[in-house]
C-alpha cells in the first residue's frame, strides 16, 4: 500500500482506500529503453509502483507514479541526475461501475476543487478500480470526497 506518511481517511464505504499520497514526476529522454531502465531501477530497490502514466513531446517523456517508498525513490533520482518533481495526489479505490467517477467529479465540482487531471485503470471484471487525482487543492478534494 502507499507509503506510511500518506493522510488517510476513510469515506463512509470503509473497504474503500481514499488518501493523499506523493506523485513523482519525472523528466527523461524520450528514446526506447528509458522506461525500462526506470523500471528495473525501482525493481532493484526493491520500490513498487502501484500507479504510472506517461506523456510525450519529440524530445522527452513525463513520468508520473506513485511508488511504495517516494523519499528512496526521489534521492534515486536523483543522484543518477534525473529531474523529479513531487506532488500531493488523491489516491482512490472506487467501484468499477458506470457513473462511479461522475459522482466523484460532482462531489468535487460541489466544493469548487478542479481536477487537474487523472488516470486509472480496472481490469472489467474487477469490482474495484485505483484512480489518482491531481486536484488543484488536494486536502479540500479529501474533505469533500469524505462528506
Amino acid at each position: 500500500m502507499p507509503s506510511a506518511s500518506a493522510t488517510t481517511l476513510r469515506n463512509r464505504q470503509p473497504e474503500l482506500l481514499m488518501e493523499i499520497t506523493k506523485q513523482l514526476a519525472i523528466f527523461l529522454d524520450n528514446r526506447p529503453g528509458t522506461l525500462a531502465r526506470v523500471c528495473e531501477a525501482l525493481s532493484k530497490a526493491k520500490i513498487n509502483i502501484y500507479a504510472i502514466t506517461t506523456s510525450d513531446t519529440i524530445d522527452h517523456s513525463v513520468i508520473r507514479m506513485v511508488v511504495s517508498d517516494p523519499h528512496k525513490a526521489t534521492q534515486m533520482f536523483e543522484e543518477h541526475g534525473t529531474l523529479v518533481v513531487d506532488d500531493d495526489v488523491i489516491l482512490l479505490e472506487g467501484d468499477n461501475k458506470p457513473g462511479s467517477l461522475a459522482k466523484i467529479a460532482n462531489r468535487l465540482a460541489d466544493a469548487g476543487v478542479n481536477i487537474e487531471y487523472c488516470y486509472s485503470a480496472t481490469s472489467p471484471n474487477a469490482k474495484k478500480g485505483l484512480m489518482i487525482l491531481r486536484t488543484s487543492n488536494a486536502q479540500k478534494a479529501l474533505k469533500a470526497l469524505n462528506s
